[in-house]
């Protein structure tokens, strides 16, 4: 009997089929050697779980709830919509769920020094919030350009004792500042754990980060059968480099009557080069230490991209997502900024929730998808964080006058 698809995307090895691996420079061979075998053993280890399990609840705020928004699918009129709310985790996203876990790692291993990367700084500010917790010097490399658009988390990142690093090099995004951390290891390879920000990455990140971030679908299996009898019939997840999708649907993967289907950034559409839809003219590489599927320029090296959410603004995508679209067990689409932007409102006006612009992505999967589906289906999206971060963005893209007074007052009032 063959492994299960559960079974192939979080194991020791490291390879999803073709995709995965380690490709990093010989100095750092031996640090993921010892990461990887540090984790696997903790996850064995019943004061270890217990210990993660204690935090979760007492911490972070989980479980995090699954609500039946009512008025949306009124409006829809289609399916029944369900909501995973990760919003309403500790620091705002579902980046804490494996901050969380490799902090414990980290201590474990006796690690004095953490570095990470960060895109729309959910998880720079995860990653900050448990140093903060457990006493970890913490540096945070963002694009310069991620840098100026997420200001806000910056300014909380800085608040809680982290040192934020604009990385001015490339295209000023996600991708450099990846390579910017990993630089960093090999210069400090000693004390320093690299908080890698999702499943991406050389091995053994991809597993790891799945394996810390899977308690949503386990959640969310227990809550639509206790809501609904039953599980759901479709399942909803924006994908960057794909860590809220993957915990979302890792419980259900061996689950064939769920669908599935993760949202790329469409950005100003797929036919130009302004996006980060990675499944749509995308090529098979090897890049920052992994190979997977990347959006990559006609000397092969990675493409600019563009997306109104800083999260999704990234080349790459992570490997086991690569796997299970080639599988077909995923099916993957994208939506457009000018789609994004309506189905914010759309949720806003509708169930009162301000969902982070790379959840609108789902979201707006889900106004496009539902109303086609029987009233007797049920679809359940992830809103993987909350849209308090995206406000200047959303300001600006919405031409709000009013507000953006406000900020010149504020201005010329300091």
């Amino acid at each position: 009997m063959g492994a299960t698809l559960k079974e192939i995307l979080i194991h020791q090895d490291g390879h999803f089929g073709p995709y995965g691996g380690r490709y990093v420079p010989e100095i750092l061979v031996p640090i993921m050697d010892d990461l990887r075998d540090a984790f696997f053993t903790a996850i064995q280890d019943d004061q270890f779980v217990e210990e993660l399990k204690y935090l979760h609840k007492h911490y972070t705020g989980r479980p995090t709830p699954l609500y039946y928004c009512e008025n949306l699918t009124r409006r829809l009129g289609g399916a029944q919509v369900y909501m995973k709310n990760e919003g309403l985790l500790h620091t705002g996203a579902h980046k804490i769920n494996h901050c969380l876990g490799q902090a414990l790692i980290a201590k474990k291993m006796g690690k004095t020094r953490v570095i990470a990367e960060t895109g729309a700084g959910q998880h720079g500010l995860a990653t900050a919030t448990v140093c903060a917790k457990f006493g970890l010097e913490c540096i945070v490399y963002m694009g310069a350009k991620d840098y100026r658009r997420q200001r806000p988390n910056v300014f909380w990142m800085e608040q809680l004792g982290a040192t934020v690093i604009p990385v001015a090099e490339g295209g000023q995004t996600l991708r450099d500042a990846i390579n910017a951390a990993l630089r960093d290891l090999i210069s400090n390879p000693s004390n320093t754990h690299y908080l890698l920000g999702t499943v991406c990455g050389p091995n053994p990140y991809p597993a790891m980060n799945t394996y810390f971030q899977k308690v949503i679908g386990e959640e969310t299996r227990e809550q639509m059968i206790d809501q609904t009898g039953g599980l759901p019939d479709h399942m909803i997840a924006c994908v960057g480099g794909g860590s809220n999708a993957l915990g979302f649907f890792y419980d259900f993967l061996d689950d064939p009557n769920v669908k599935l289907t993760g949202v790329e950034a469409g950005g100003k559409g797929v036919d130009g080069v302004e996006h980060a839809a990675r499944f749509e003219g995308g090529k098979v590489g090897v890049v920052e230490g992994f190979k997977s599927y990347f959006l990559q320029n006609e000397e092969g090296q990675l493409a600019d991209t563009h997306s109104i959410s800083a999260g999704l603004d990234y080349a790459g995508v992570g490997p086991q997502i690569s796997y299970l679209k080639d599988d077909g067990r995923v099916r993957f689409t994208y939506a457009k900024d000018d789609d994004v932007l309506k189905a914010y409102q759309i949720l806003a006006k509708t169930e009162g929730v301000f969902a982070a612009l790379e959840s609108s992505h789902a979201v707006a999967e889900v106004i496009k998808l539902t109303p086609t589906l029987d009233k007797t289906k049920t679809v359940v999206f992830n809103c993987s964080g909350r849209g308090d971060k995206d406000l200047f963005i959303v300001t600006k893209e919405m031409q709000d006058e009013k507000f953006s007074e406000y900020l010149r007052d504020q201005v010329r009032d300091v």
